[in-house]
């Protein structure tokens, strides 16, 4: 019996053409889709799934932000914002980790638009980590949604009201 080199090399390939095809279903543990509840500027709720957006913190619904030296409800500025951008639309989100409050931290998308990316570009959220410095560069200097005034960063507020 002769080895064949040819078909050995087609067997390969078969072979990572169908683990490239597995890791890049699963490099992406859980899905959620259709039209959520807007919990707040960064969290959604599909029918039992909640979601967290990953990469970003958005003030929390009972925080005040500062305009012109007056208060202003920038927490619910900010949930507003993301309710308007999904309306009754469908959202996609994608995440492969769970926060301590078991919620999924997934990026969303609904048309054509990142939502995660949109909340910071359009200044209602920060970015959490790296991921969206740029986009909240330029917020920052077009004082676009919670850069027009001063605040408080969502996670030291948290901390002050919250105790966490």
């Amino acid at each position: 019996m002769q080895f064949d080199m040819s078909k050995l090399m087609v067997v390969v390939c078969l072979l990572l053409f169908a683990g490239l095809i597995w890791w890049q279903d699963t490099a992406f543990i859980d899905n959620s889709s259709g039209i959520p509840r807007v919990v707040d500027g960064d969290s959604l709720e599909f029918k039992n799934e909640r979601v967290r957006l990953k990469g970003i913190d958005a003030p929390e619904g009972r925080q005040y932000c500062e305009k012109q030296g007056k208060k202003w409800a920038c927490g619910r500025s900010s949930t507003n914002a993301l309710r308007q951008l999904i309306g009754r639309k469908a959202v996609v989100c994608k995440g492969q980790d769970y926060d301590k409050h078991g919620r999924l931290l997934a990026f969303c998308r609904v048309g054509g638009v990142e939502i995660n990316q949109y909340m910071v570009q359009e200044g209602w959220a920060v970015s959490f980590g790296s991921e969206f410095l740029r986009e909240q560069r330029g917020a920052k200097q077009a004082k676009r949604g919670i850069w027009q005034g001063e605040f408080e960063m969502p996670r030291d507020w948290r901390r002050r009201n919250f105790n966490r």
